[in-house]
């Protein structure tokens, strides 16, 4: 079999996506064609994994009762959150911060690990059993930029409880909460984060991040 080449161009391309990646909040309505989001998770499954175990499990979210309850749960630990920073200047930017668009999104999805997947036969997990959920979140990272060349936004919705979302979907005891994802086309598209925007955490340098020994 000939190993596929990627040239310059493509190098560049790649570059680009991975600079436009964003977390989006701010989603228009239009809904997303099912053959998108069936290939999307098409892709997401070619991810790595340790052992090749393949732990994700997708749950797509249909009811909008569900999606109502979600987002008012949210909502409420988004307060609780807040409190964090009471007395701090920074409370009232961070209550200004929109950090959700689960009454938006047209797609809504629970991401979550299999902590007793079969597939894999414990190989690599010994020693560091987290490495099922660092395959998932491989798996998240391949839907974003699978999601993003599609012109598709995604959003992480972390400020919640993992397991009263469990609980809310019906899931096996042994499922791990990894991300609950808004995916939709983005309101206003932006190289620039938005947390960058709006002031909150520039980029940072990678040589403060760098080290070597």
């Amino acid at each position: 079999m000939t190993q596929p080449r990627f040239d310059a161009d493509f190098a560049q391309k790649f570059d680009t996506l991975l600079r436009w990646r964003r977390d989006v909040r701010h989603f228009a309505p239009d809904p997303l064609a099912e053959g998108d989001m069936a290939e999307l998770l098409e892709q997401a499954a070619l991810s790595p994994s340790v052992g090749h175990s393949q732990p994700w499990r997708f749950v797509r979210l249909r009811s909008p009762q569900l999606r109502d309850t979600l987002a008012h749960h949210v909502d409420e630990e988004n307060l609780r959150a807040a409190q964090r920073y009471a007395g701090e200047a920074r409370h009232d930017d961070y209550l200004a911060l929109k950090l959700h668009g689960i009454r938006e999104a047209p797609e809504l999805l629970a991401v979550f690990c299999d902590e007793q997947a079969s597939a894999g036969h414990g190989l690599g997990i010994a020693t560091m059993p987290e490495m099922l959920r660092y395959s998932c979140v491989g798996a998240i990272q391949t839907l974003w930029l699978a999601a993003r060349i599609r012109g598709i936004g995604l959003g992480w919705v972390s400020i919640l409880d993992p397991h009263a979302v469990g609980a809310m979907l019906d899931v096996p005891d042994h499922w791990s909460l990894i991300a609950l994802l808004c995916i939709g086309y983005p309101l206003e598209p932006s190289e620039t984060p938005e947390l960058e925007q709006k002031g909150w955490q520039a980029r940072e340098p990678l040589a403060d991040r760098l080290f070597e020994r």
